[in-house]
């Protein structure tokens, strides 16, 4: 057998192994897992996790999931702990400890003054018989039947289950909290789906002076002098109290051309699109960027309730702005 065939029949067996292993979470949640849940939520405080190893590791990544999902929480390493970070933790969080072997020194060591406290105690562990297992208000059952390391020693399949059964966690968290994109978005400010959930119209649009605007019968080469100077590739066009009447665009515009219409002659009533599609100020910019899509539009005039103009946006906008 070549090594390329040795090499792939290794990564399958790991897959394999690893799946299996997540598979089994399946029929072990149970009653278990609701009271963490419950604990988690009645909590008034943070989740606070812990874990030695690779499982320290896991536990990191199953306190940043936590955290960006609505439940406030945050990684403490269980050695730090006995040397003064114990005085992070207070007695309205609940603490999530993770250890395959549920005896872990450095955890372990930290139960009588946990119990001490008061503190809320859960445990993730592979072990459920275990001294931190046992320890805790609840267990969570993780265990596997054997690692995907052919020694079956290094830490493989029992952390992929632990930190499956901990995003579990943190979704049934989340949808029981009533989360929402938005809610999400407001933890990932700087990101794209950031952008895309916080920014609105009122962020990216042209105002005020910016807003390139003309009157019902003015004629199509003073509304092209107008589009030059604002440099929007379009003009509102108004009615004579101030609604919207129409938009004009460079869409238009070649289209008039392809009609050989005189500019010097023709009123920028005979070629504008009359109303147009609108946006509001309030609105999100992604909503806006789908009318544009869903229209194949390049541009949108934005009213406020009595359908007065108060800006403008186009395609650059959203996307100088990220949200595309």
């Amino acid at each position: 057998m070549s090594q390329s065939s040795e090499l792939i029949q290794s990564a399958q067996r790991t897959l394999r192994l690893e799946l299996e292993a997540v598979e089994g979470l399946v029929a072990r949640l149970d009653a278990n897992f609701v009271k963490a849940c419950e604990l988690i939520l009645a909590s008034k405080g943070r989740v606070v996790v812990v874990g030695m190893g690779k499982s320290g590791h896991i536990g990191n990544k199953i306190a940043a999931t936590l955290a960006s999902t609505g439940t406030p929480a945050f990684f403490v390493h269980p050695a730090e702990a006995s040397h003064g970070d114990m005085g992070m933790i207070t007695r309205d969080d609940v603490i999530l400890a993770l250890s395959n072997s549920g005896s872990t020194a450095e955890i372990v060591t930290l139960l009588p003054l946990i119990k001490r406290l008061g503190i809320q105690l859960v445990s993730l562990t592979g072990n459920p018989d275990s001294p931190l297992a046992q320890a805790a208000e609840v267990n969570l059952d993780a265990s596997v039947s054997q690692e995907a390391c052919p020694l079956n020693l290094a830490p493989t399949s029992s952390t992929t289950a632990a930190l499956v059964l901990g995003d579990a966690l943190a979704i049934a968290l989340l949808e029981a909290r009533g989360f929402t994109a938005e809610d999400f978005a407001f933890s990932h400010p700087g990101g794209a789906l950031g952008r895309r959930l916080l920014l609105k119209v009122e962020n990216v649009m042209h105002a005020g002076d910016e807003l390139p605007q003309v009157q019902r019968g003015t004629l199509l080469k003073d509304a092209l002098l107008e589009m030059s100077r604002k440099g929007l590739g379009m003009t509102v066009v108004m009615e004579a109290d101030g609604t919207l009447a129409g938009i004009f665009t460079d869409g238009d515009l070649r289209r008039s051309l392809d009609r050989n219409i005189d500019v010097h002659t023709t009123l920028i009533d005979q070629v504008m699109t009359v109303h147009g599609k609108t946006a509001r100020a309030d609105m999100l910019a992604a909503e806006a960027l789908k009318i544009m899509e869903d229209h194949k539009i390049s541009a949108l005039v934005v009213v406020d309730k009595h359908d007065r103009p108060t800006g403008a946006l186009n395609m650059h906008d959203l996307l100088r702005a990220g949200v595309m």
